[in-house]
């Protein structure tokens, strides 16, 4: 049933990446031939107006095959007044960048929708004090809510780490203790980390755990569509970030995920409910429209770059230039899903 869903996901995602090629191509009087999710043999068409509508055997991608563009041969042009070719650069540019721009407002919409169904938030209540830590010393005890840090309300434990570390020296607390309002000082010790790409950081703590206590917060539609604007944000910046850390070799090559790592997260979040897989999707979603972006010839960022150049120089690129960039890209390309693979096998056989 998780393989389903995740095939499912995989191919709403496709499925809207290439409906913002579509749409903008349309739009543009661009006619398109053929819309595909998947590759490889057609399990099922159908022909509506002069687009053919397709679902193919593979179900790792899908592709818009527009009048006059040929990914496989660059070489292959039509200049009619409905074709690709025929369009203006910055035409182009745009029909390039809805198919990443569809997956950032699938995005925005999931973070919406879970706006909407409820955000699940741990309420700042001490569980455990950690022996011999700062707040032990400082007369932190279990139960007690964190109220104030330095002037700052904390409504959430996840506001309490960067309260904390967004001050230096000292760390004025308030906190709710038996229905009155104690306030203690502690010194946070700063302690030797990890961030989320494994890099070292320092860090300070004052050695607490959460009690667990936990509500859902349901936000109104202004709250929402901002909650979703920061979260959309927030994971286009960690993807590019991820990209970043990859290609200047701060993360290494092992911890490339492909698409067996993917149809398994998606499945696991699908067991979690709902909400985690909203989450995930986003993400997933976030990615496919950042790695898009990426000046790969064979992604929507390579062809982006080739019209770009063509807009500052005035004319196109040599075909037999296109033509070797474009092998190149899908070299590249090739190499990084079969790296991705096999780093998804090494996984499997380090489980077993």
């Amino acid at each position: 049933m998780g393989i389903l869903v995740a095939i499912i996901v995989l191919s709403v995602l496709i499925f809207f990446h290439e409906l913002g090629h579509f749409t903008a191509a349309r739009f543009f009087g661009v006619q398109v031939d053929v819309f595909s999710i998947g590759f490889g043999k057609k399990l099922y068409s159908r022909m509506i107006g002069k687009t053919q509508w397709s679902i193919s055997a593979i179900p790792l991608g899908g592709y818009v095959k527009m009048k006059g563009q040929d990914d496989t041969d660059p070489t292959k042009k039509s200049f009619d007044a409905d074709s690709y070719n025929a369009k203006k650069p910055w035409q182009r540019i745009i029909i390039l960048l809805a198919g990443p721009f569809a997956n950032f407002l699938l995005a925005f919409i999931l973070y919406f929708a879970i706006a909407n169904l409820g955000v699940p938030k741990l309420l700042p209540y001490v569980g455990k004090v950690g022996a011999d830590t700062p707040a032990m010393q400082a007369g932190l005890l279990k139960d007690d809510k964190l109220v104030q840090i330095n002037g700052k309300n904390i409504q959430y434990w996840e506001n309490i780490g960067k309260a904390i570390n967004d001050t230096q020296g000292n760390v004025s607390l308030i906190v709710e203790r038996q229905q009155q309002l104690v306030t203690l000082e502690i010194m946070p010790k700063v302690i030797d980390d990890q961030n989320v790409f494994g890099e070292k950081i320092t860090r300070r703590i004052i050695g607490i755990s959460p009690l667990g206590k936990q509500t859902t917060v349901h936000f109104g539609l202004v709250d929402g569509l901002a909650y979703a604007w920061d979260e959309t944000k927030k994971a286009s910046l960690l993807i590019v970030e991820s990209v970043q850390k990859l290609i200047t070799g701060v993360v290494g090559a092992d911890k490339l995920g492909g698409i067996i790592t993917i149809v398994d997260v998606t499945s696991q979040a699908s067991s979690a409910g709902i909400l985690a897989l909203f989450f995930f999707t986003a993400l997933i979603s976030v990615n496919l429209g950042v790695l898009n972006l990426l000046p790969i010839p064979a992604l929507d960022g390579g062809h982006i770059m080739f019209n770009l150049y063509e807009m500052i120089t005035g004319k196109e690129a040599s075909e037999k230039a296109m033509t070797y960039i474009t092998m190149i890209g899908w070299a590249l390309l090739l190499a990084l899903m079969l790296l991705g693979l096999y780093n998804d096998i090494n996984r499997l056989w380090g489980a077993h």
